[in-house]
């Protein structure tokens, strides 16, 4: 179903829709927001992306080994990830999953710490390893973000190149409504962080597609060896998420009881709201 005009806040966002590597050439269909729109990939490799319903051109953006576009009026950018220009770290392109869930849901689920020891057993975590301990979470009015600070979680494999258990240390960081980056403990870098960032476009209000990215220090690991692994991980939540209910995030006050451990889903469902974003929650209908 196509997006009401009072959903303008859902319009005038950045959206990934798909690695430029995936990108054939000459013309292909894509899906945002529930409307069609056209990709046309040039000769030159050049991208030029139109409505399909009103044949509108739409704003486009390269960056980060993806196409960005536009159905409205961004007040800013593509996020910026400073990382991302360093040059000893490795661009990871780990590839579209489909999600029969909407793409808050998927957003949510990216930043809770609680599921590790049940769905990503011996990589994430494990019992009796279950607690997760306080963390600070905060909107940073200064730059329209979610930020989960001082998260810890033991993980017996925190990442492909890593040799033992550790006591992982996270950051979360929800730069825009459907974009989500984890700084967590780079295991071949002290005091440095590997970036793992979820890019989601919602297809529709119950169907998503998620764009995992990383930008890692690791020259040892094959790129096969580390998409196979973030793969692994994300399809064991894939499980998880489609078989939630509602598909659509609630967004009303007591709808889902919070505990301490999802503070940041509920900074996350408070930060929706204030910026009006309402597809693919419950409030669609209202």
């Amino acid at each position: 179903m196509p997006l009401k005009p009072a959903e303008k806040a859902a319009l005038d966002q950045w959206y990934c829709i798909d690695a430029v590597t995936d990108i054939p050439s000459g013309m292909s269909v894509n899906r945002l927001l529930g409307y069609d729109v056209s990709v046309l990939r040039t000769t030159d490799d050049t991208f030029m992306v139109r409505r399909a319903d009103t044949g509108e051109t739409l704003g486009t953006r390269l960056r980060y080994g993806y196409l960005w576009i536009t159905l409205g009026q961004p007040a800013r950018d593509v996020l910026p990830i400073p990382e991302a220009e360093e040059d000893d770290r490795r661009l990871v392109v780990c590839g579209a999953i489909s999600v029969k869930s909407s793409a808050p849901r998927v957003v949510e689920n990216f930043l809770d710490m609680a599921h590790f020891p049940f769905v990503h057993t011996d990589i994430l975590g494990a019992e009796p390893h279950t607690e997760v301990r306080h963390y600070t979470t905060e909107i940073r009015r200064d730059i329209d973000e979610v930020w989960a600070t001082n998260c810890e979680f033991f993980q017996p494999q925190a990442a492909l190149s890593a040799k033992e258990g550790i006591m992982t240390q996270y950051q979360y960081r929800v730069a825009d409504p459907f974009a989500v980056l984890l700084y967590k403990t780079c295991p071949n870098a002290a005091n440095r962080w590997d970036v793992i960032c979820l890019f989601v476009q919602p297809v529709d209000p119950e169907f998503c597609r998620a764009h995992p990215v990383m930008f890692l220090i690791d020259d040892v690991s094959t790129v096969t060896e580390l998409v196979a692994f973030q793969q692994v991980i994300f399809l064991q939540d894939r499980i998880i998420l489609e078989n939630q209910r509602p598909l659509l995030l609630p967004l009303e006050p007591r709808s889902e009881i919070p505990t301490r451990a999802d503070a940041s889903s509920v900074a996350y469902r408070r930060w929706l709201k204030e910026k009006g974003i309402v597809y693919g929650t419950t409030a669609q209908a209202a």
